[in-house]
């Protein structure tokens, strides 16, 4: 069977299957949404995330040797992690949306073998098309609708491809719904300590959804926003990207975002503020977000937006383990003038705006969640979204080949930029960056200029 996509890549799928959980090893479960979940059944979108591995064996070896340790290892890790094979049931008011495991549940397992693509070059930092990963992203199996109107929307899909002689990609598909980055990294880690027989086995995951208080009412406010939301928009989650975006991976060393940090340190004190949340999330977005827009010589003066997250996992007086299984997010709009952003001051300004919603967030997470729900609807006025962070050690995901010679964000697009921790022995941040072919060369020129005026400066 062969698979024809988009620029004439051929993938030859040499199975199709379904994995799920150990026959009886997971009752029927029936798992609540919380208020950090209910948005993303209005503005529904599905995560894509790759990782390439070097493996210099023939596509027989790969099956014989790898695809039933990642099978198997697969199975069992569904038994903790069963939302991931279950489906999303989300019926008509006034009923309320919920996660629901059934015995035989499971999610779609594609194998396919790279007939065209080089991996060496899909691994480098240099320019690709955007739509370079998309041969390899297993496609989410439709919703189905019952005779009452109720979706049961599958909520992952994992493709494995195989790359003769060199490696395989393992990439994955899943609904926002159900789990966050955070939540997502843990179940990665487990399948692959498992795979890899590592000693030290990942903790189990938390489903106890009751530990989310909602002291303020937030779930009937948000339930009502998602029974008057379009369901329709499930039905076609695929890629919508322009043709003529490239994408690329862009490594800020550690001496650079330390001079960053530096570098907007010593701007506060000239301009006579106090100490500002200066973490390396903030002067790598604020760097990012300068280099975007001067590149993209607009004249006028509008307000632009950007939009950080904050995992409430991290906040202590909200008492919510590392292990919570979920989404766990709040975001906020930081907002500020293009002409404070191309000024002589850009990336200082950028900080400050950054800085300040970031100690936000920290300081009164469930005030910023009022507005959780309302800020989705922002994301049409340009607002410059950001995905993954350096704190969820991508690169730690090892299957007992070796640690991931690339992992990206698949669904990169002019709105949204990916962070990530660095491959190899680099110490610093990797950011994924899409535009468009010649905005693409302007924002690495800028990038390069900023870079060496900061470290000028120093």
């Amino acid at each position: 069977m062969e698979k024809k996509v988009n620029h004439d890549e051929i993938l030859k799928v040499i199975e199709q299957c379904q994995v799920g959980p150990p026959p009886g090893s997971v009752p029927p479960t029936s798992v609540p949404l919380s208020f950090f979940d209910f948005p993303f059944l209005c503005l529904p979108v599905t995560c894509k995330r790759i990782f390439f591995y070097e493996f210099p064996y023939p596509t027989t070896h790969l099956l014989q040797q790898v695809l039933p340790k990642l099978k198997q290892s697969l199975s069992l890790t569904l038994k903790h992690f069963f939302p991931f094979s279950s489906k999303i049931v989300f019926p008509p008011k006034p009923q309320t949306p919920h996660i629901l495991y059934s015995e035989g549940d499971t999610l779609t397992f594609i194998v396919a073998e790279s007939t065209t693509t080089n991996l060496h070059n899909l691994v480098s930092d240099t320019t690709k098309d955007v739509t370079c990963f998309h041969p390899f992203v297993p496609m989410l199996p439709s919703p189905r609708a019952l005779e009452d109107g109720t979706l049961l929307i599958p909520p992952m899909a994992i493709q494995v491809t195989i790359f003769p002689n060199s490696g395989f990609a393992i990439c994955t598909n899943f609904s926002h719904v159900v789990v966050d980055g955070k939540a997502f990294h843990h179940f990665m880690k487990f399948w692959a300590s498992l795979c890899g027989s590592k000693e030290n086995i990942v903790a189990l995951p938390c489903h106890d959804r009751d530990m989310i208080k909602d002291p303020k009412g937030f779930k009937p406010m948000f339930l009502e926003t998602v029974w008057n939301s379009p369901r329709e928009r499930f039905m076609s989650l695929g890629h919508n990207l322009p043709s003529d975006n490239v994408r690329r991976t862009f490594v800020l060393r550690r001496e650079q975002v330390d001079n960053l940090k530096k570098f907007v340190s010593a701007k506060c004190q000239n301009h006579g503020l106090g100490t500002l949340h200066l973490s390396t999330f903030v002067v790598t977005c604020s760097l990012i977000w300068v280099c975007k827009v001067k590149s993209e010589e607009i004249k006028n003066d509008e307000e632009l937006y950007i939009c950080p997250w904050l995992d409430c996992r991290n906040i202590a007086e909200l008492r919510i383990p590392t292990t919570y299984f979920g989404n766990c997010l709040v975001n906020g709009i930081a907002a500020i003038k293009r002409s404070k952003l191309v000024g002589q001051n850009g990336i200082f300004e950028a900080a400050v705006a950054i800085g300040n919603k970031v100690r936000e967030l920290q300081s009164e997470p469930y005030k910023c969640v009022e507005s959780l729900m309302s800020s989705f609807s922002k994301w049409s006025l340009g607002v410059l979204g950001i995905a993954g962070s350096p704190k969820l050690d991508v690169y730690e995901t090892d299957f007992g080949w070796g640690k991931p010679k690339l992992s990206e964000v698949v669904q990169l697009d002019s709105q949204l930029v990916s962070l990530s921790d660095c491959r190899g022995k680099e110490d610093g941040i990797e950011v994924g960056v899409a535009l468009g072919r010649t905005h693409m060369l302007k924002f690495n020129t800028i990038l390069e200029e900023l870079l060496q005026k900061i470290l000028v400066n120093d």
